[in-house]
């Protein structure tokens, strides 16, 4: 990938991932936990997403992803684990959300992963240098 474009796929990815957060916040002032942590989860997914490219890496899966951010970022320590327990999380409650029946969450559960993800969003940011 030319540089020119990685750069414009990494901005492309950030404004995807605060698109992705503004519409999972809209949701939960809608009481729609399920689909708020669906959009929670796709604002860090394009967001680790953009961190990997920047570092020359391209994953082909949503495990790909979470892999590839686990041994670059978690185990190296550049990143926090409590924010790869939260990545982990939000896959987890993603899928479940997804495809379980009788799989409800709650605002309880959903509205304290709001901040972590946005506090996420912009470490990430910080690493590659936009903010």
């Amino acid at each position: 990938m030319k540089a020119q474009d990685k750069s414009e796929y990494i901005a492309y990815r950030i404004s995807k991932a605060e698109e992705t957060l503004l519409a999972a916040k809209e949701l939960a002032n809608k009481n729609y936990w399920n689909s708020c942590v669906n959009r929670l989860y796709y604002a860090l997914f394009y967001a680790v997403n953009a961190l990997l490219i920047n570092d020359g890496v391209i994953a082909k899966s949503h495990t790909g992803v979470k892999t590839q951010f686990f041994q670059l970022y978690i185990k190296t320590g550049k990143i926090n684990i409590k924010f790869g327990q939260l990545y982990s999380d939000l896959i987890d409650w993603r899928q479940k959300g997804d495809y379980n029946d009788f799989f409800d969450l709650s605002q309880e559960e959903v509205l304290p992963l709001l901040e972590p993800v946005e506090i996420f969003i912009q470490k990430i940011k910080v690493l590659l240098n936009l903010a």
